[in-house]
């Protein structure tokens, strides 16, 4: 089970803050994004999350190239593929999404993501609370 804090000096640390915060965004149907943009839009302000969380925002990095994409797998979700390579390049600190559903709808996709961030520190967010995969309980 993940560790999960509302309080930023349990988890974050300088070493996080040194590297890059990557927002996803993401929503499953064309139809979502054009007919819920409340949704979308609070997926961007996100970044004042990042900002808020100590992250210059020049560090803070959107990727949104799976607008429109189901998270049930990783086919056609070059942004999910990004954001794996990303983690994997040790480049990020820090992943948020509005919830974690946006990131993965597959055990297989949410476990590498899981494992990536637990081999590189990687601290995971979503709206409310940070998650550290480092740390069970």
């Amino acid at each position: 089970m993940l560790r999960a804090s509302n309080r930023p000096d349990e988890c974050v640390t300088a070493a996080h803050r040194g590297k890059l915060a990557y927002i996803y965004v993401r929503q499953s149907s064309v139809n979502q994004v054009r007919h819920h943009q409340e949704s979308t839009e609070l997926q961007y302000r996100l970044v004042d999350r990042a900002v808020a969380l100590g992250w210059p925002h020049e560090r803070v990095h959107v990727i949104d190239e799976d607008l429109g994409k189901s998270g049930a797998g990783t086919v056609d979700r070059v942004g999910f593929k990004k954001l794996i390579a990303e983690i994997g390049l040790g480049n990020a600190g820090l992943v948020i999404s509005l919830d974690a559903s946006r990131l993965a709808r597959n055990n297989r996709d949410w476990h590498q993501l899981l494992d990536l961030c637990s081999l590189f520190g990687v601290i995971i967010a979503d709206g409310e609370r940070l998650y550290d995969p480092c740390a069970y309980h």
